[in-house]
Order: C-alpha cells, then structure tokens, then sequence
C-alpha cells in the first residue's frame, strides 16, 4: 500500500500535506480546521479549550486597537490567517516541544504557509509589520495563558518566559457578547471564523 500524505477535508477536497496546492481546501474547511485546533494543547480551566480560530480573531482585533494607521484588508487577512497552516494539519504545537519535531516539520510549515500566503494574496511581512505582530500576538498568548490555561502572572513571566503584562480586556467580548476570555464552542469559532475571512476577502478584492 502507497504511503498516503493526504487528508480528507469536511469539503471532500484532499489536502497533499507534502505537495498542497493553494486549491486545496475551501474557506469553510480552513474555518472549521481552525476551531478544532486548540491552543496550549488542549488545556482549559474552562469547560471547552481554546481555538486558534479564536485565538486568530483576538491578534486581530488588538491588532486594530493597538494600530496608529488603519490596516489595509490586505494586512488584516494577513494577522487573521498568521496560522492558518495549524488549520490544515488540525495541530498547534505547544513551545517546549517544537525543537524535538525537527526540520521536517519546519519545512511542512513552511510550504503550507507558503499556499496560504499564495491563494489569499497575503503580503509580505515587512520588518515594522512583523513586529507589531509579534508584540501582539505576545500579549494575547500572556492574557490566554492566565484567563484560559490558569497559569499565574508570575508564572507567565518566570516559567513561559513571556514578557508581556497578562492584559484583562478581552478585545472580542464586547463585539460578540461573551464573557471575557471564555472559549468558543468550535462550531461558533467556526462560524465567526468563516464571516470575518469573508468579509475581509470581499473587502480585498
């Protein structure tokens, strides 16, 4: 039997893992992907675990507040799908292991980012932009670590080596009703997903 690197997607498309192409999947695949993906492998004082799907929407809208200038659509659907590719492989890796995966699995990441960026025309990281990402996605991850996983501020400092302050302000609970820092059920991650990156591809165009 031929080794299979594929995946059946809820669309019935295939995804080639080791040769995907940026016609793979569909936007409601990569959508719902996302929300069964879970951040710190699963953990959660609550009763559902966090998505990256959730986590995507949060580094985009602190990324909106914490911007001088409007972002274009362009740079927005770039914060959105900044991990997408964990979407495609239903895997968000914690930090401790990432070094025991090796290259191989940097270079999977890499290509499946690489169709990402291709079908969803995403620019370019310039240096500035990567790190007012970065700071942001920083600050989500802190606030994530305390509200979501039950880690201690000093915890998040002394034990994840995170610098940034654990904020208390939820940037979705106001839009969407709910309380501050609870995950979403996955289909709702899903569906909220999925209405933000078509709107932001509509507004792309």
């Amino acid at each position: 039997m031929a080794d299979r690197a594929w995946v059946r997607l809820p669309s019935g498309r295939r995804l080639d893992l080791l040769s995907p192409t940026p016609f793979d999947w569909t936007d409601a695949d990569l959508a719902a992907g996302l929300a069964r993906t879970f951040r710190w492998g699963g953990h959660s004082t609550w009763p559902e675990p966090l998505s990256v799907a959730q986590h995507s929407l949060t580094v985009l809208a602190l990324r909106r507040n914490r911007t001088r200038h409007r972002l274009t659509p362009a740079q927005e659907l770039r914060e959105l799908l900044h991990d997408a590719d964990e979407g495609l492989i239903n895997f968000d890796c914690i930090s401790p292991l990432k070094p025991f995966l090796g290259p191989g699995f940097a270079e999977l990441q890499a290509r499946l980012l690489g169709v990402i960026a291709a079908r969803y025309r995403l620019p370019a990281w310039l240096v500035e932009e990567k790190r007012a990402h970065k700071a942001v996605d920083i600050a989500v991850a802190a606030a994530e670590a305390v509200h979501v996983v039950g880690w201690t501020a000093q915890e998040v400092r002394e034990t994840l080596g995170i610098r940034a302050a654990p904020m208390a302000l939820d940037p979705l609970a106001v839009r969407y009703g709910d309380p501050p820092w609870r995950p979403w059920a996955p289909d709702i991650a899903a569906v909220r997903f999925l209405e933000e990156l078509t709107a932001l591809q509509a507004r792309a165009a």
